[in-house]
């Protein structure tokens, strides 16, 4: 079994489905001849061909809608935007069209597409290469939004994703794109989706993140330990619909909850879990809620993303305060 990076998983999960099912079929900017920015799909255009594997112009709201057209037609397009900050023109395609399409129809017609992108800051790039919106498209009904932390995971949710009738916006964080590597076996076995994944037991505090925070979070449940703090870390993955249940249930045995998420405070996907928990786990909290995040200001450029990015210290701080009230 080979030891391979998240991006690898992520491009050998695409070939596994390509092989397995002729109607999945990738569309998106330089993914053909250059394999694409961060060479996600590099090699699939020569094994598979130009049919199957295409280059499209320079217009994301083009590659959205070609998809849903290939969606409703019977295809499973897997659709690539570049970086999360030019998703912006998918909106409209996602919302009036992909997320609805089942309730248009009545459920004589499904949307079985998914829309790739590289999200979240931290690898020094420009202006809107460094964007964490995924609680935009996690209030679109209709819509999965799915987010791997590791290679493993990205494998099997990855191949869920295409599998799955409904639309589903699969964000991949590029700052672990090849941070890690892990062995992952390509024998076709897809994770669940719309399911946490509990990554270390505890008892005294609930650390709750996805993404690239999780390397943070864990880094920072390490350091808890060593001062005697039991910390239990939970990967959402699926940020839309949240499995509710399993953080419930970690925080009625910690007592505590502390929310990690890189993208602004304001109206993001940790509120919608701090409102839940007060509202189905308030008798079991010992201690008020913490949300450690970024700022509710445009992602700096690469001399402050450090400063934005939520830090160990920070996720250190907020489980003792929970721990002292």
């Amino acid at each position: 079994m080979a030891k391979i990076t998240l991006i690898e998983a992520v491009t050998m999960a695409l070939a596994h489905e390509m092989e397995r099912d002729d109607s999945v079929t990738i569309l998106g900017e330089d993914v053909g001849v250059n394999g694409g920015v961060f060479r996600a799909t590099a090699g699939l255009q020569d094994r598979f061909g130009s049919e199957r594997v295409m280059d499209t112009p320079l217009a994301e709201s083009m590659i959205a809608g070609l998809s849903v057209g290939m969606a409703a037609m019977g295809m499973k397009p897997v659709a690539e935007i570049q970086f999360m900050g030019f998703i912006y023109p998918t909106v409209d395609q996602l919302i009036n069209h992909a997320g609805r399409l089942r309730h248009r129809t009545r459920g004589r017609m499904s949307c079985p597409m998914v829309l790739r992108a590289p999200f979240g800051g931290g690898i020094h790039a420009p202006e809107h290469h460094s964007e964490s919106t995924e609680a935009l498209f996690a209030h679109m009904p209709g819509i999965r939004v799915v987010i791997p932390s590791s290679p493993a995971r990205a494998y099997g949710l990855l191949l869920a994703a295409i599998r799955d009738p409904d639309p589903v916006v699969f964000l991949e964080p590029k700052r672990i794109y090849r941070l890690q590597k892990q062995e992952v076996a390509d024998d076709g076995k897809a994770l669940p989706l719309d399911v946490c994944y509990t990554l270390r037991e505890g008892e005294d505090v609930t650390l709750v993140t996805w993404g690239a925070m999780i390397f943070e979070t864990l880094k920072a449940a390490e350091h808890l330990s060593k001062e005697g703090i039991d910390c239990e870390v939970i990967d959402v993955a699926t940020v839309s619909p949240i499995d509710m249940e399993t953080i419930l249930e970690s925080v009625e045995k910690t007592g505590r909850l502390v929310i990690v998420h890189e993208a602004a405070r304001s109206c993001g996907v940790g509120a919608e879990i701090a409102a839940s928990v007060a509202g189905k786990g308030l008798y079991d909290l010992e201690a008020p809620i913490e949300r450690v995040t970024g700022y509710d200001t445009v992602m700096p450029l690469f001399r402050m993303e450090y400063q934005y990015l939520p830090s160990v210290q920070r996720i250190v701080d907020a489980a003792k305060r929970t721990v002292e009230d």
